[in-house]
């Protein structure tokens, strides 16, 4: 370590695979990071102490429909997605995937034109777009406006290609039922990352789905086919295909605990679960309600529903998702990290990069984030 770093000591270390006890980090003057054991004198001008808590990277989040009030589908320009961005930096969210919610063609246009714009520019955080719909089931359509729901189209896949050239990233969630393996082959040779979620469809079909070059599974256990003995389902398929990975959200409220620590046992490697939050305008909010495609949606008790109580996205920080894996799920807090960080960012073309301004220090309560660059 050079004398002119700058050392934190005194919290353990996710190094994004391993949590690390008794290992000091060195920010040097560019801001690399640089780890390294506790041993020797240590300049006490240049170190900070840390009172426990995990120094580690950033969350990585690749399903976010909105933020700070605002949603992505109520306007997508870059001026929103610099306010979900602000509204998720300040959650300690270094990557992340603005999602738009099926809406119509010119929407998507405008999605994708936003998310170009913004990388462009440089906004920070913004890893890529993720698309969720329109090419889904009406049979699990959930929150999502069953008027706008349609199959894929030669004009559709030609679109999502051309945005697939221009975003480091592009995640498109779709229905078996309204998209052919061929459409998936060919958005999967373009480096898409093709996720099944809301569908009915049976195993066999999402097993075909994945050997296509599906990748991915849209918020395990919801919106889609549940396991029974003789039918898995797409619950089923996620969990079987060793190649895919699955988001899930961790909020009490989706998902039991119960179903989770069973799905965490079940899933087939390499592929893993991996946390999201399904944030929308709520997300570093204060607001009770927003709209949605001309639809109410309501907040409370840690919920976000329609009028109907469908549910409607999740009221979620991945800080609340890790809290409520390790206290709740009873899952160990190094391989719950990596699921809210490495695991999500294996997916990404860019992964972010180990510096001052990508790591966080999340306490030992599970709650407090602070950018490492503000320690």
């Amino acid at each position: 370590m050079t004398n002119d770093a700058r050392t934190f000591v005194g919290a353990h270390i996710f190094d994004g695979q391993n949590l690390l006890t008794g290992i000091a980090v060195s920010v040097q003057n560019d801001g690399t990071v640089v780890t390294g054991e506790e041993r020797g004198a240590l300049d006490p001008s240049r170190t900070t102490r840390l009172q426990g808590g995990t120094l580690m990277p950033g969350f990585v989040d690749l399903q976010v429909n909105g933020g700070g009030g605002v949603m992505f589908n109520d306007d997508p320009s870059v001026d929103t997605l610099k306010k979900i961005a602000a509204a998720h930096h300040g959650l300690g969210t270094a990557a992340f995937l603005p999602t738009l919610i099926t809406d119509t063609p010119e929407m998507t246009k405008a999605a994708i034109h936003a998310v170009t714009s913004a990388m462009a520019e440089g906004v920070a955080g913004i890893a890529g777009l993720h698309l969720e719909g329109p090419h889904l089931s009406i049979t699990r359509k959930g929150a999502h406006d069953a008027a706008l729901i349609r199959p894929m189209t030669q004009h559709d896949l030609s679109q999502l290609l051309d945005a697939a050239a221009h975003i480091d990233t592009l995640m498109v969630t779709v229905a078996p039922e309204n998209v052919t393996n061929s459409q998936i082959s060919t958005m999967a040779d373009a480096g898409i990352i093709v996720s099944l979620g809301h569908s009915d469809c049976d195993y066999d079909t999402a097993m075909a789905a994945f050997a296509a070059g599906a990748r991915s599974t849209t918020h395990l256990f919801n919106a889609m086919s549940q396991p029974h003995a003789r039918s898995p389902g797409l619950v089923g398929a996620a969990l079987d295909c060793g190649a895919a990975c699955a988001g899930l959200i961790a909020d009490g409220v989706h998902v039991h605990p119960a179903m989770i620590r069973s799905a965490l046992a079940a899933k087939r490697g390499p592929g893993d679960v991996f946390l999201v939050t399904d944030a929308m305008a709520t997300a570093g909010s204060d607001i009770d309600s927003f709209a949605l495609n001309g639809r109410t949606i309501l907040r409370q008790d840690g919920r976000l529903t329609l009028a109907d109580g469908t549910l409607a996205g999740a009221d979620l920080t991945l800080s609340g998702a890790v809290r409520y894996m390790v206290n709740i799920v009873g899952a160990p807090l190094g391989t719950t990290l990596a699921r809210a960080t490495t695991i999500p960012g294996s997916l990404l073309r860019t992964r972010p990069p180990m510096t001052a301004d990508s790591m966080i220090w999340l306490g030992d309560d599970l709650t407090t984030v602070r950018w490492l660059s503000d320690l």
